[in-house]
């Protein structure tokens, strides 16, 4: 496959390594000194892109690439308030879009276990459940993408929560997300279930870039030729 990869800064260079050992070639590579190279006609030979940037450039990246038919792989978070304008335009250029919080097969997998764990955890109220999220300082969103995913399958399989909110939780209905920024920290993730008598912690420690990377360059594998909107979730499991 020809890959583009948009935002070519640390993640993006590690997206490229693992490409070139998948086999593939990158031939597009943009970054905040060469946007200009972002046309319809560079993409015309790309097979799939993989953008990676940041919420206020993600939406315009992704109409791009769908507009000159390049299906598109998007990692950035903080975008999804634009979500129901994105989808349009799929629909109108019969587009192929992935879009996942956390492109890592890891952290996919302990979404998973999320889920089913909270739902376990119905039957046992003396258990209260909280989350607790660590990025490096160069992510502007907080919480996380997957901070929120891991929230909302919280909330779709717990009874008593039907609230995120950041910080500590104020109120028995309110799960709390609090979310640290610390240098070089590539992303931990940990949900707690509490009791006076003991805690259960279910945990995912990212040790660098390469997971999200692999992930991003299966998901950008599994697009190629199809059309519509798609997440890991098809990527894994179906």
């Amino acid at each position: 496959m020809n890959i583009a990869i948009i935002g070519y800064g640390k993640m993006g260079r590690v997206i490229e390594e693992v490409a070139l050992s998948r086999g593939h070639k990158v031939i597009l590579k943009i970054n905040s000194k060469n946007t200009h190279d972002f046309t319809f006609d560079n993409l015309k030979n790309v097979d799939a892109a993989i953008e990676f940037t940041n919420p206020e450039l993600a939406v315009n990246n992704i109409n791009v690439c769908l507009e000159s038919n390049t299906p598109v792989v998007v990692g950035t978070t903080g975008w999804y308030d634009k979500f129901d304008e994105v989808r349009e335009t799929v629909v109108q250029n019969e587009g192929a879009l992935l879009y996942a919080t956390n492109c890592s097969i890891g952290v996919n997998l302990f979404f998973k276990m999320n889920k089913y764990i909270a739902k376990l955890m119905n039957k046992h109220e003396a258990y209260d459940v909280k989350m607790e999220e660590t990025h490096h300082t160069q992510k502007l969103d907080a919480p996380s993408g997957t901070a929120i995913t891991l929230a909302e399958g919280i909330i779709e399989n717990k009874e008593d929560k039907d609230l995120w909110v950041k910080g500590e939780a104020h109120a028995k209905n309110q799960l709390g997300i609090v979310a640290h920024r610390i240098e070089n920290v590539p992303g931990t993730h940990e949900v707690k279930y509490s009791s006076a008598i003991d805690d259960i912690e279910i945990k995912h420690t990212a040790h660098n870039r390469n997971g999200f990377a692999l992930g991003a360059v299966i998901a950008a594998e599994y697009i190629f030729n199809k059309k519509g909107i798609f997440t890991m979730e098809d990527v894994l499991f179906n």
